[in-house]
């Protein structure tokens, strides 16, 4: 595998008048904060975060998955980018208050 740890970001917009998407509320942002955060930590060649379509998690958004774990986190905000990549990127423990329980 190239990457030991893969992100996708949903970026997902729907059109006005349709349920909330995570697109709206800053998805791009995020994509742009993590990949600044993990080139800056020298982990770019390691780590992959992109943009996604969507999670099917709008209700809790804005959403992300973490592979090859699985592990999708809710409610996202730019102040998380940092913790994320800490605690579950580099230390490999998830961010538990952030993950998405079934």
């Amino acid at each position: 595998m190239k990457f030991k740890k893969h992100l996708f970001i949903c970026t997902n917009e729907r059109a006005a008048g349709e349920k909330k998407s995570c697109g709206e509320k800053h998805g791009l942002a995020l994509v742009a904060a993590f990949k600044k955060s993990l080139l800056e930590k020298g982990l770019k060649a390691e780590v992959r975060a992109q943009r996604a379509g969507c999670l099917d998690a709008c209700e809790t958004g804005p959403t992300l998955v973490v592979y090859p774990e699985g592990i999708y986190y809710r409610n996202v905000q730019l102040s998380d980018v940092e913790e994320i990549i800490q605690k579950h990127i580099i230390e490999d423990k998830p961010v538990e208050r952030l993950v998405l329980k079934n």
